[in-house]
């Protein structure tokens, strides 16, 4: 990271490798055949969730997001603050329980990648709603806007103003289209 000031390092909860031991052994109860491969999972999965935990990073910088994961496969993904477009929180039961949130980050290119349409997805951060909040005010700083505008703006006046513009359209089409052409 030449040339670019980290404002926030995110640091991640260790409650988050019981919820993925838990979320694997839901998984492989629900795939019956594989019920008894579930006291290995316990064993092997917490040296597995421990070095996956360590391996992961998100970095806030002046103009990005760096994130970090994997064991085997590493990968590192830099987003440009400007083109993220949401980052949504996910909190399923488990996670209330223990207290975790799952971090979306959606760009305006990420529609088919991944679940649901975001770019990359982040278990466990430790105050992830403040961590989320200031990524978004980084994000806002540095593109000038301090709250997004709708898009669905509408700067030719009302509701009714438009749609009589759009009758009035719908009207002049119409008969020219009922005149006979010469």
């Amino acid at each position: 990271m030449p040339n670019s000031t980290i404002l926030e390092e995110a640091t991640f909860n260790p409650r988050v490798r019981t919820y993925w031991l838990l979320s694997g052994a839901i998984g492989m109860t629900i795939i019956v055949i594989t019920i008894p491969l579930i006291p290995f999972w316990f064993i092997f999965g917490r040296m597995i969730t421990g070095k996956y935990l360590k391996h992961m990073g998100c970095v806030l910088t002046e103009k990005t997001l760096i994130v970090r994961k994997g064991i085997f496969n590493r990968i590192e993904k830099t987003i440009p603050l400007e083109k993220i477009t949401d980052l949504a929180l996910k909190q399923g039961p488990i996670m209330r329980k223990m207290e975790l949130h799952a971090l979306s980050i959606e760009t305006a290119g990420s529609s088919g990648a991944g679940a649901g349409g975001a770019l990359v997805s982040l278990v466990g951060i430790n105050d992830t709603i403040g961590f989320r909040d200031r990524v978004l005010e980084q994000r806002d700083r540095l593109t000038g806007s301090a709250a997004p505008t709708p898009s669905h703006a509408n700067t030719r006046g009302t509701d009714a103003d438009v749609l009589s513009d759009i009758r009035d359209t719908l009207h002049r089409i119409e008969s020219s289209l009922s005149s006979p052409s010469e």
